[in-house]
């Protein structure tokens, strides 16, 4: 049975007829960086309840149009900053890379069967995870697990401390002569441990990055990067090939390298 007609009769609601209302407004009478008027302002002019009026300026917060900052007020954020995520301008996972990214821990376990299928291996070898965060222009904009699996590294000297762990994991990570990766884009919202690392509330739309890469004919790495999808775009260069495909329900964008 057919839903178009019961989805036309239903009504738009209030506070989402505002959101593209004031979006407008922001597109024409508004620049970057400038404060938004009271409340009590926007709700008189738009003849609006404050509580719709929230509803709408959330929803446009979490969309990366507005950002609130305690003090000051509701400001127009600034337009989103791009992110290169192909190997020719991010590094691999060296120097370039590490100017990026901040190490937050490293843990060695036994591979989950979700992540042994991940990275074409058995569900339990030991796999080194890299848990990072990285920054732009001095602002958290995503979240990465490195997972590795440990056969792929098997002259990992030994560490004492957990920080010594991550870098010699990157160091030898590094030496491999990487000669394919395949990457697929989906969006979701930020789990609590993300957000948190984010600096945004847990729910948050995100652009989830995986990663997967290859040495010697064989996968030696399996990156799942979170980004914040209120503040960034993500720029695959002009070598890769992009092809979008139906993911479940959604759909997901690909690229090869």
């Amino acid at each position: 049975m057919g839903t178009t007609g019961q989805l036309s009769a239903v009504p738009e609601p209030k506070y989402w007829h505002l959101r593209t209302v004031l979006l407008k407004a922001i597109d024409t009478e508004f620049s970057t960086g400038q404060v938004l008027p009271n409340e009590r302002e926007l709700s008189a002019r738009f003849g609006v309840a404050r509580a719709t009026l929230r509803q709408a300026l959330d929803q446009l917060e979490l969309e990366g149009r507005l950002v609130r900052r305690r003090g000051i007020g509701t400001l127009i954020a600034a337009p989103r900053v791009g992110v290169p995520v192909n190997r020719q301008e991010e590094g691999w996972p060296g120097a370039a890379r590490s100017q990026a990214w901040r190490t937050v821990d490293c843990t060695t376990a036994p591979a989950s069967a979700a992540l042994a299928k991940g990275l074409g291996i058995a569900e339990g070898a030991t796999v080194h995870t890299v848990r990072r965060v990285r920054l732009v222009e001095g602002r958290a904009m995503a979240t990465e697990s490195l997972h590795v699996p440990a056969a792929a590294l098997p002259h990992l000297p030994g560490f004492r401390a957990e920080s010594d762990r991550a870098r010699s994991v990157l160091r030898q990570l590094e030496r491999l002569e990487v000669d394919g990766e395949s990457r697929a884009v989906e969006l979701g919202v930020a789990e609590a441990e993300e957000a948190a690392l984010l600096e945004r509330p847990p729910g948050s739309p995100v652009l989830v990055m995986t990663t997967q890469y290859a040495a010697a004919g064989r996968l030696v790495a399996l990156a799942v990067s979170t980004y914040r999808a209120d503040t960034c775009k993500l720029t695959f260069g002009e070598t890769g090939l992009v092809e979008v495909t139906p993911v479940g329900a959604a759909e997901g964008v690909r690229t090869a390298s």
